[in-house]
């Protein structure tokens, strides 16, 4: 053999030893690249277990999640507040109107009471005027028994008389007629009442007509 081709021969195998050497390196690369792949699987698993783990977390901190009603408890739960809301209406609107009836019915009280009390007055002066010889009579005691049934059921529907008489003067319950100089009163005094007062309940129907010491 020639020494020319044996140097050719050289370098060729040359060569293929390098091509060999590359080649076995680049399985190993690709073995390296191909290992975390294989991996894979077990890394999403471990992914999957780790938001599992974080979901039991959280449903355990924040308590077991809220379930949703069903649509009948909710109808039944609004027609529920809605019976609630128009019970509540109702009552008010009782009480509004009973109090509305009381109040009527007061204000035509005091007027049939405001209407009577001159028949009071006209029994008053008559019984006043009997003589004294008289006032043993059958007359005079049925004037004074009628009297003082009328005055008695008067009094049971809540009508009473004003005291006048050595009381204080008082506007909201006196009506001053005359002024006299009395010193068996002080001043500011009711000495006299000429026209009995009255009321009903706790409202004046009429003033006490009255005379007062200076």
């Amino acid at each position: 053999m020639k020494k020319g081709d044996q140097k050719v021969i050289n370098e060729e195998n040359k060569n293929q030893e390098i091509n060999e050497e590359v080649l076995t390196q680049e399985q190993a690369d690709n073995v390296e690249e191909q290992a975390p792949e294989a991996g894979e699987p077990e890394g999403a698993e471990r992914e999957q277990e780790e938001a599992a783990e974080g979901k039991e977390e959280k449903k355990g901190f924040f308590g077991k999640k809220k379930e949703k009603k069903d649509p009948k408890d909710e109808k039944i739960e609004e027609l529920t507040d809605r019976l609630k809301r128009s019970m509540a209406e109702f009552d008010n609107f009782r009480k509004r109107t009973e109090k509305e009836k009381s109040a009527m019915f007061e204000m035509g009280a005091k007027d049939v009471v405001e209407k009577i009390l001159p028949v009071v007055d006209n029994f008053e002066r008559g019984l006043a005027a009997i003589p004294d010889g008289e006032k043993e009579g059958s007359f005079a005691k049925g004037m004074e028994m009628i009297y003082k049934q009328l005055m008695k059921t008067l009094e049971d529907m809540g009508v009473k008389p004003i005291e006048a008489v050595g009381m204080e003067f008082d506007p909201n319950f006196h009506n001053a007629v005359m002024h006299i100089d009395d010193e068996n009163f002080g001043e500011n005094v009711v000495a006299a009442e000429l026209q009995k007062g009255y009321m009903y309940r706790d409202s004046v129907v009429r003033h006490s007509m009255v005379q007062v010491a200076n």
